[in-house]
């Protein structure tokens, strides 16, 4: 069986490409796959970053993936298709986080639909995070595109019928990622950072944008003592002068470190190691791969009642759950997480739910969803 999986791989960075890495690792144990990205993923002036593609210090996984693929450019969209024709596959797997590549993906897995190779959307999201005029239009040009779709939590199995009611998908919860390396002591860790080795340790990690709300936790932090430290690693797309403002402003410059930048893979672990507890005070979200980055680590979370978040930890007693993003219920969920001491156990389950949904539970479902097709079509 040969599959083309046609998204975000390395060069690229950042959280897609790292799915799609580690799904890549997981089919290619059992199957012929081929990896297809983009020669331009973002116009310069769309991306909010520093940077798109992995930097010298980063030593993320290097899919071997063929850069074909740029997402204004449409003679690249018949391109695409004729070099994943040529390679013949039986599945074409595709993964979509934004409406701004459903014109690029649509195209061509529609292209492909039409020579009867069967085409599966991976929807990392429905709805964008911060959504304009003319997302759903696009969306329902990707979604009749496709035979069927893998959906990772509620929030987006329920976008998904909403613009396509008679969809056929499967649901499986968000894979720990594994490529990070191993946790260390979390002493050693809290030296490296030069944290004192009792304190207690709360984590914020990942790109900052406004949905995710730091602003929130900086004023959950307010008025706590010293035992606690705040940890806040990753690149602000927009003003890191607002969030430095914020930590002058509730008191917090002794008992916070904030790392502005985007963290290589090898960075990882030390963040996670020292953590007690991950913060995601999201005031909107789908699922999250900090969640599988945690889990990764044994490291427990807080996080809010948004899209698919609750549904990542609530069921399988990994965490707190706050119904919504209000420093006050978040500053009591800190509180009492350690008062009474939830991590040991919030730490047991979380290695009983990396056990049962591994990236290779994911692939095989995928496979299963393929071959139902391929048996309603003969």
């Amino acid at each position: 069986m040969k599959i083309a999986f046609l998204s975000a791989f390395y060069p690229y960075r950042g959280g897609i490409a790292q799915f799609n890495g580690a799904l890549f690792r997981a089919l290619e144990k059992k199957y012929e796959i081929k990896a297809y990205t983009f020669t331009r993923q973002y116009p310069e002036f769309l991306f909010p970053g520093a940077t798109q593609f992995i930097e010298e210090n980063d030593d993320a996984d290097k899919i071997p993936s063929k850069r074909i693929l740029d997402s204004i450019n449409p003679f690249s969209y018949r391109k695409t298709v004729n070099e994943i024709i040529k390679y013949q596959p039986d599945l074409v797997l595709t993964d979509i986080w934004m409406p701004f590549f459903a014109p690029s993906l649509g195209y061509i897995a529609g292209r492909l639909k039409k020579k009867n190779i069967i085409t599966l959307g991976i929807l990392s999201n429905v709805k964008p995070h911060e959504s304009k005029p003319g997302d759903s239009i696009l969306m329902k040009y990707y979604l009749k595109r496709h035979h069927a779709f893998i959906v990772l939590a509620e929030a987006v199995k329920n976008d998904l019928l909403a613009l396509k009611p008679d969809a056929v998908y499967i649901k499986h919860p968000h894979p720990n990622y594994e490529h990070f390396g191993k946790k260390i002591l979390r002493e050693d860790a809290k030296k490296a950072f030069n944290i004192d080795k009792d304190k207690k340790v709360i984590l914020f990690f990942g790109l900052i944008r406004k949905y995710k709300g730091l602003d929130i936790l900086l004023e959950a932090m307010q008025g706590m003592s010293d035992e606690y430290n705040l940890l806040i690693a990753g690149e602000v797309y927009g003003s890191e002068e607002y969030y430095l403002e914020l930590i002058k402003k509730y008191k917090l410059e002794k008992k916070t470190l904030f790392i502005n930048k985007y963290l290589s893979d090898n960075e990882v672990a030390p963040l996670f190691s020292a953590a007690d507890v991950c913060v995601l005070p999201y005031r909107t979200a789908t699922q999250s791969g900090i969640v599988g980055i945690a889990y990764h680590f044994g490291v427990p979370v807080i996080s809010t009642d948004v899209g698919g978040l609750k549904e990542m930890i609530e069921p399988f007693n990994t965490g707190i759950v706050l119904p919504e993003a209000v420093p006050t219920l978040l500053n009591n969920a800190i509180l009492r997480f350690f008062n009474e001491n939830l991590g040991t156990l919030f730490e047991e389950n979380i290695y009983k739910f990396k056990e049962k949904y591994s990236w290779d539970s994911l692939g095989e479902e995928i496979i299963k969803l393929y071959k139902s097709i391929k048996d309603a079509q003969t």
